[in-house]
């Protein structure tokens, strides 16, 4: 992706690529990541779909072999991500999995954490800021409004936030007006304006006979059973008067802000815990986090199964309904009809479907709600069995 840096840039990244290349060339007799990785294949041995290897060979343009490797590396980055950010917090500044899945990247500020980082199977960045101070500053910036931005999150890779706008001036603007140091600034000026995947047709469930939205995964409330969706999707009351999952009634829902709802449905109705693959099913075990560059997929009624990568966490929005904060960036393609739907990493659900830009012809960016902000907030467990 092009950016265009209007504002001034950190020398961060290339301190990263000097620390990473000086630490990865000492020699181990044990390499961790290789033993964590090992274990982590022996588990998933057996324990994964031919349609999931199949589907990731195509997406990514590897072997069998390589599948069972990169899902290895992920989850050891999902164990890693769940550990190190509360282990090394006050210099922790991300984590991700480099391309190819054959590293799990850990930027830092202490070089005095290095030693320690390689031993947990991470290869460790040196960087300028760390996560807390990047994360103050998106704060900054949600207290801004401002014309002609899009979106803004922190690129763990760069060591900075990234601004998606319209022009430069817009960006810059709001950087000023925020208050934020220009040298954290990048802007994307390539992105296009995002929107809420409203559904077409084919999706479902269909609202108050109205519009169509897909269904995210099988959840209970105590004993009643219900599904998470997008919250643009309904408002509490709204009615699911077809589809498969109707009847149905939206108990709550968060738009904008967050993009989040959960919709009761009927007592005789059975929850599985899959998602359709419009190909097979995959089943979902867990709602474990995935890393940044970790491979996931999207379900939708509008454009079926496609897949991708995580890219960024945290990412504020500003669709023309109004700002939604926390999403989950990815490089993963929908369009309108897909929203609510699954994203999913391996077994592991991740979120539902919020929005985004471009279409499945010719690829985009799509961010999602992270499921686990729903579980917590409306005491919700999702259905894994």
């Amino acid at each position: 992706m092009k950016r265009q840096r209007a504002l001034a840039v950190t020398a961060a990244g290339a301190l990263a690529t000097t620390f990473a290349l000086a630490f990865s060339a000492s020699p181990a007799s044990a390499d961790p990541l290789e033993i964590k990785a090992d274990e982590a294949r022996a588990d998933l041995l057996g324990n994964v779909s031919p349609a999931m290897v199949q589907e990731m060979s195509e997406t990514f343009d590897i072997t069998a072999t390589e599948v069972y490797d990169r899902l290895a590396v992920e989850s050891v980055a999902a164990d890693l991500l769940a550990e190190v950010p509360a282990e090394y917090d006050k210099s922790y500044a991300g984590l991700w999995v480099a391309d190819g899945a054959e590293e799990i990247m850990v930027a830092t500020t202490s070089a005095a954490d290095a030693a320690e980082l390689e031993a947990e199977g991470a290869t460790p960045v040196l960087v300028e800021h760390d996560l807390a101070e990047l994360e103050a500053a998106l704060a900054d910036l949600d207290t801004v409004a401002a014309d002609d931005v899009y979106g803004y999150y922190v690129d763990v890779e760069s060591n900075g936030i990234v601004i998606e706008a319209a022009d430069a001036d817009a960006a810059t603007d709001l950087a000023e007006a925020a208050g934020v140091d220009p040298d954290l600034i990048t802007v994307d000026t390539t992105a296009e304006a995002p929107e809420t995947f409203y559904v077409r047709g084919g999706d479902p469930y269909i609202v108050n006979n109205s519009w169509r939205c897909s269904v995210g995964f099988a959840v209970r409330q105590g004993s009643t059973p219900g599904f998470v969706t997008a919250g643009h999707c309904g408002d509490p009351g709204d009615s699911l008067t077809s589809g498969q999952a109707a009847p149905g009634t939206f108990r709550a829902s968060l738009f904008p802000g967050s993009d989040r709802a959960w919709v009761q449905v009927g007592s005789g109705e059975t929850l599985y815990n899959i998602v359709n693959m419009y190909s097979g099913s995959r089943y979902v075990y867990n709602s474990n986090v995935a890393a940044t560059g970790s491979s996931v997929c999207r379900s939708g009624s509008t454009t079926g199964w496609h897949c991708g990568t995580v890219q960024a966490f945290n990412q504020t929005v500003r669709y023309a309904e109004g700002t939604v904060y926390g999403l989950t960036r990815t490089n993963v393609c929908a369009e309108p009809g897909d929203s609510g739907g699954s994203f999913i990493t391996g077994n592991s659900a991740q979120g539902m479907t919020s929005g985004g830009s471009g279409n499945c012809s010719w690829g985009g960016t799509t961010y999602f709600q992270p499921i686990n902000e729903a579980l917590s907030a409306w005491n919700l467990t999702l259905v894994t069995s």
